[in-house]
């Protein structure tokens, strides 16, 4: 996060010069959202500590969905930022203005866009690494900053070379469009994980996978498997219906052993075993709130 802190400064930089010598509103609105990259990176780096911190007698569950408020302030300020660039690129329309110096423009944006690309992949790296919601958001997010710098890159060097000025501002109003997407689906994002959403279906595949194996090797059968992730944290609730003739000890054993295989196939995970006898009608109830 620090790495994100220092490239969307280097970027802010590099975007408003972009913006002031060439008089451009595309530029000018590039430059706006990284802004948004900044406060967003800053706002990241908090809720990455607050996440590292252990479960306590008043977060049972560990600190892990602060991760989840990072995201709803980066998807709230990419709003904020696209009606802000909207606005301005209708302005424009309006009152359209001449361009000068884009070479000098495209140059320093050309340099914005690739220190956000190689950031921005580092971030989506580590956010897979560690399951951060907060490191792989912010990584998708620069990542959607080089795809709008490149479409203003391209469409000024169009403006440069037909002398079209009205694609200044239609580029500006269409990057406003898309960044409004982008801050929707970092919310939608957010508070479908703060409502404790199942796991992904690739990490599904692998429980069914380990407690099918599991299951034929044993003798024993599963119901009720529930999961829910607190930002990086993997919770998983299943109920082991064991022979009625096995000893409390015996079953114990076997449920120290489910846990540990859901961790090793989940990569770490918190693993809550409920023991039943074969043939009982498992009833769902509430895991986590």
């Amino acid at each position: 996060m620090w790495l994100s802190i220092a490239a969307s400064l280097a970027t802010i930089a590099l975007k408003f010069a972009a913006a002031l010598v060439t008089g451009s509103v595309g530029f000018l609105s590039d430059a706006i959202e990284s802004i948004i990259n900044v406060i967003a990176a800053i706002v990241g780096l908090w809720a990455l500590k607050v996440a590292a911190k252990p479960a306590d007698d008043n977060h049972n569950f560990g600190h892990a969905k602060a991760e989840y408020f990072s995201a709803q302030v980066e998807g709230a300020m990419i709003l904020l930022a696209s009606v802000v660039i909207i606005y301005t690129a209708i302005e424009r329309i309006i009152n359209p203005q001449p361009i000068e110096q884009p070479g000098l423009g495209l140059v320093f944006s050309g340099v914005a866009a690739l220190i956000n690309l190689a950031v921005g992949l580092i971030l989506m790296r580590a956010g897979k690494i560690y399951r951060s919601a907060t490191l792989d958001a912010d990584g998708r997010h620069l990542i959607t900053d080089v795809w709008t710098t490149a479409g203003v890159i391209v469409g000024i060097a169009v403006v440069t070379l037909t002398g079209w000025q009205v694609l200044d501002p239609i580029i500006a109003l269409a990057v406003g469009i898309n960044i409004l997407f982008t801050g929707y689906s970092l919310l939608k994002n957010s508070i479908l994980g703060l409502l404790s959403q199942a796991l992904p279906e690739d990490e599904l595949s692998l429980i069914d996978a380990f407690l099918e194996r599991f299951a034929s090797a044993h003798g024993v059968t599963f119901t009720s498997v529930r999961t829910v992730a607190f930002g990086r944290d993997r919770l998983v609730n299943v109920v082991m219906q064991v022979p009625g003739s096995w000893s409390v000890e015996r079953s114990h054993d076997y449920a120290d052993l489910v846990e540990a295989g859901i961790a090793t196939e989940l990569g770490g995970a918190e693993t809550v075993v409920h023991i039943e006898p074969l043939g009982v009608k498992t009833q769902v109830g509430p895991m986590w709130a």
